[in-house]
């Protein structure tokens, strides 16, 4: 029975919830966060004090603008910088102002699961920087590089920035690493960025302010259950949860019952139980060290070109190409 409702699944989102949530233990796809309300909030998590990522790499592009850009265009290359995960680029911009002042041959292709981010940004953009060639891609990150690589051989750069790179496993960061570089030609590279290493309770802070953003943007993949699976979650029922193990360096956020309940999502028939203090896993943060990241790069047929960090190193951006 349960076979035959997941194949009349239509949605990639309906399918997720329904293997997410018939399993055990329970876990949702932090993807699935992200829609309008879901976005701002992210906005809101980005400003966070505590939530030190977006700063420290803020603080990398300002300070070595010139140097990777360098980098990037490697003499006088036309390049097309591609930008995995885009959001609302605010750190981007830093990168796209001072490319097209200094008149570098680029165009700028951000691509986002989320229409209504890359809408604001295309918006942002053409005020901002009127003359920057930009051309918003919506969907999966493979399926629309995949489409960029046919159109011609021009040189690639793939940005994939904010650490979104530690919502991976190791195994699944090889894999996805793997699949990227073989999209990738000779001359193309691939920039990334990596939360570092350090005090766990630093690290601990920032995926559980005490505003309960955080708390917010987890519970809104709830939220989009209710309202677009027609299920009747009751968010007071559940608590965000975060974890931080430093020996491996993951992060981890569940959603934690805090009673006997029962939910009913009627668009996918299904009828989940919880047990009190049962949980559903949403995400994992990994953090690396420098000998990780050189072992994930090799693993996935790449090697470091270079680094740059912030003045603590807490946080870096590594350049890869093909082997």
């Amino acid at each position: 029975m349960q076979e035959t409702i997941a194949r009349a699944l239509k949605t990639q989102f309906e399918k997720e919830v329904y293997e997410g949530l018939a399993d055990y233990p329970k876990h949702l796809s932090s993807k699935y966060f992200y829609d309008e309300k879901g976005d701002k909030l992210f906005q809101q998590i980005m400003n966070m004090p505590e939530y030190y990522l977006t700063g420290k790499e803020f603080e990398i592009l300002s300070e070595h603008t010139a140097e990777i850009a360098e980098v990037f265009a490697r003499g006088d290359q036309a390049f097309k910088l591609i930008e995995l995960g885009a959001g609302d680029g605010k750190k981007t911009k830093i990168l796209l102002k001072y490319l097209s002042e200094h008149n570098f041959r680029f165009k700028y292709q951000p691509i986002d699961i989320s229409q209504n981010a890359l809408n604001g940004l295309e918006k942002s953009l053409r005020t901002e920087l009127p003359n920057l060639d930009v051309e918003i891609r919506q969907g999966t990150y493979f399926e629309t590089l995949e489409e960029i690589n046919t159109e011609n051989g021009t040189k690639k750069v793939i940005l994939f920035l904010g650490s979104n790179i530690g919502n991976l496993l190791h195994p699944q960061a090889v894999e996805f690493l793997k699949s990227v570089q073989h999209l990738m030609n000779k001359d193309d590279l691939l920039f990334v960025g990596f939360d570092m290493k350090k005090n766990p309770a630093v690290i601990l802070d920032a995926y559980n302010d005490p505003n309960g953003i955080t708390a917010a943007f987890n519970k809104n993949i709830l939220v989009r259950i209710n309202r677009e699976l027609e299920g009747n979650f009751n968010l007071k029922k559940f608590r965000h949860w975060e974890t931080y193990n430093p020996e491996t360096g993951t992060a981890s956020s569940f959603l934690v019952a805090t009673q006997p309940q029962t939910v009913d999502i009627k668009k996918i028939s299904l009828t989940v139980h919880f047990r009190a203090w049962e949980t559903i896993h949403t995400e994992i943060s990994q953090k690396y060290d420098a000998d990780t990241i050189t072992w994930l790069a090799d693993k996935s047929g790449l090697e470091v070109v270079t680094a740059f960090g912030d003045a603590n190193d807490d946080y870096k951006d590594y350049v890869f190409r093909r082997k």
